[in-house]
């Protein structure tokens, strides 16, 4: 089971996206190499560094000479790790982070994620041993909860037969607490739930213009059946328009 994926830069489909086990390592530069990344830029070094997967987390080796890489957290508020030039194995404990490469004069970057972040409750009840895993670890501090949760909205406020929002409809509704939203961010953050919470492949190949709409379905379908996202849960988004009142 893969533990880290790599999101290359403008990455298109979840085809392009390069996955790894736990111990397995991919390499990033200039330089063509099977499995690894390419960032085809003569501002990059032929071998830049390595990303190793480890458990939940993954390491980033710097192979440059003389450039710092920063690991950016982008939900952080600034919160980066800087991984100066000949750093091996610098730990990242970020669930998805943002490689930024000094360039040349320009700043490339490209996302890693790792969706296999682990979280289990604070009360063992006096008891001894290894915690159990949760079945589906879900940080609601995160904005990706609070994409998942304004997709729930419409079936948690009474209408279990709701049509879902449209990417549009969601960035309008996520505004008042993520004033930066898009409609990319939406669209990667329904990408990435759809990686954290394993959903099947079915909605990546389904036909054009039905992947999204199968992938939002197949979200809120599993959201709701585990109680991933409750009532509750709403108060992540800012009070409903028009005054509307959970019950």
């Amino acid at each position: 089971m893969y533990s880290v994926i790599v999101v290359p830069p403008a990455c298109g489909s979840v085809d392009e996206q390069l996955r790894i086990a736990a111990g397995e390592r991919i390499a990033f530069g200039r330089a063509e190499s099977a499995g690894g990344l390419t960032i085809a830029h003569n501002g990059v070094p032929r071998v830049a560094g390595e990303i190793t997967a480890h458990r939940s987390f993954w390491l980033l080796s710097n192979l440059s000479e003389d450039q710092t890489y920063v690991v950016e957290n982008p939900e952080g508020a600034g919160e980066h790790v800087k991984v100066v030039p000949g750093r091996l194995d610098a730990p990242v404990p970020f669930e998805f982070s943002r490689v930024v490469l000094p360039a040349a004069g320009d700043l490339l970057a490209f996302d890693v994620w790792a969706p296999g972040h682990a979280f289990s409750s604070v009360a063992r009840h006096g008891l001894t041993g290894a915690v159990t895993a949760p079945a589906f670890a879900l940080d609601r501090t995160k904005r990706y909860f609070a994409v998942l949760a304004a997709l729930c909205e419409p079936r948690l406020r009474g209408e279990p037969h709701a049509p879902l929002p449209a990417v549009d409809e969601l960035a309008e509704r996520l505004r008042p607490v993520w004033p930066r939203v898009s409609r990319s961010a939406v669209y990667w953050n329904i990408d990435y739930l759809a990686v954290k919470l394993r959903l099947r492949p079915g909605p990546d190949t389904a036909e054009p213009g039905r992947r999204l709409n199968g992938k939002k379905e197949s979200l809120v379908s599993l959201a709701l059946r585990f109680d991933l996202v409750r009532e509750d849960d709403l108060a992540v988004l800012a009070p409903a328009p028009g005054g509307v009142v959970v019950r």
